[in-house]
């Protein structure tokens, strides 16, 4: 089954898999404080402004992972203390779904840095509806087919295992994965190319 890019979000980390049919020539680079979506060298140049983007960041609050550009966003918001959900929410709501062919969602998450204020969500904004959850379990969105947020089996307990875990996920056209988890010293993130 294609489900295009989504998100698993779990009280403590997160992952995201980039899952594509129309550009494979792209990876997962990190960077300090977040993992960025690009082409790679030899791929086809194009003017489409969703292939692109920082697919996670991190803050002093929180950690943002999600499909396009509404991630940088919804981490300055948390960075400046809004609480995690209305980030989401203010984010999504502004940039709503992309408008290409498809329609396509916008799908988010956020770890909370594990006070009581700054929960873990999960969120997606569609043409027709806006969801964002508390989540307590592991937490699936996904751009097609599983676009509104749903518990999934994820045993992953650090970043580099979240990475992994999604990208090995039996959906089809797997092209790269990130992971972040919460840790006592902040947050850890991880990529996986192949």
């Amino acid at each position: 089954m294609y489900v295009g890019r989504f998100v698993v979000v779990a009280p403590s980390l997160a992952a995201y898999r980039v899952s594509s049919r129309s550009f494979p020539n792209r990876r997962a680079r990190a960077r300090e404080g977040a993992v960025t979506v690009e082409p790679t060298p030899d791929a086809p140049e194009t003017s489409n402004p969703y292939i692109a983007y920082n697919c996670l960041r991190t803050t002093d609050r929180g950690a943002v992972i999600g499909n396009g550009s509404h991630v940088d966003p919804i981490a300055e918001k948390l960075a400046r203390g809004y609480p995690a959900r209305d980030a989401l929410v203010e984010a999504l709501h502004a940039l709503d779904y992309e408008k290409d062919d498809y329609d396509t969602p916008r799908v988010a998450g956020v770890v909370g840095d594990g006070s009581a204020v700054d929960e873990s969500y999960v969120g997606v904004v569609r043409r027709d509806a806006l969801l964002v959850e508390s989540v307590e379990e592991p937490t699936l969105v996904a751009t097609y087919e599983k676009n509104r947020p749903e518990p999934v089996a994820f045993d992953a307990e650090s970043a580099e295992a979240a990475a992994r875990e999604v990208y090995e996920m039996d959906f089809e056209h797997p092209i790269a994965a990130a992971g972040v988890a919460r840790t006592d010293a902040g947050f850890e993130t991880a990529v996986v190319n192949e």
